[in-house]
């Protein structure tokens, strides 16, 4: 997990107890948990869900409603349970990749990047949710957002995690 200091750049808090209320909200209702060492680790987000089957994304076809099975969707949206965290999407440079602001990101730690995959970058300092790109030899974030320019790092890059799902409610 983030440090608090991390969560406080990442949430858009200015205080660590901020973080500290939020995080405590999250223990209360079972999303997080803390081991041995007082370490924060995520629980499980949701129970079983049946998979009815498929839906037609092209042209309509005859509904047929049968189980298929049961499907946790913390076994298929994580990992590496110790590694994983979400957060909340603040901002619009990744709106042509599906991802808006209030969505919330899936994102696992410790994974190298691979060139195209949305990451949680920290560049020169400051956080921020891109595409990973490189330019010989030079990692840079690229938005999805034509009003947003690509970031080169001046000082450097570190790539903090990697966005595995994005989860949106209406």
């Amino acid at each position: 997990m983030p440090s608090y200091s991390e969560m406080m750049k990442l949430f858009g808090y200015k205080t660590k107890s901020a973080v500290h209320y939020a995080l405590s909200k999250l223990i209360m209702d079972g999303s997080l948990s803390k081991d041995t060492r007082g370490r924060l680790i995520p629980q499980k987000l949701y129970g079983e869900v049946p998979l009815l089957g498929y839906v037609e994304a092209g042209f309509p076809s005859p509904a047929e409603e049968q189980v298929l099975d049961s499907l946790s969707l913390d076994e298929y949206l994580i990992g590496n349970k110790e590694a994983t965290f979400m957060l909340k999407v603040k901002g619009d440079s990744m709106i042509d990749a599906g991802i808006h602001q209030g969505d919330l990101v899936l994102v696992e730690r410790g994974r190298e990047p691979k060139v195209g995959q949305i990451v949680i970058a920290n560049v020169d300092g400051e956080f921020t949710m891109k595409y990973y790109q490189k330019k010989n030899g030079q990692a840079y974030l690229m938005p999805a957002n034509k009003n947003y320019q690509p970031i080169y790092p001046e000082n450097g890059l570190t790539v903090e995690a990697i966005v595995k799902a994005v989860i949106r409610k209406y």
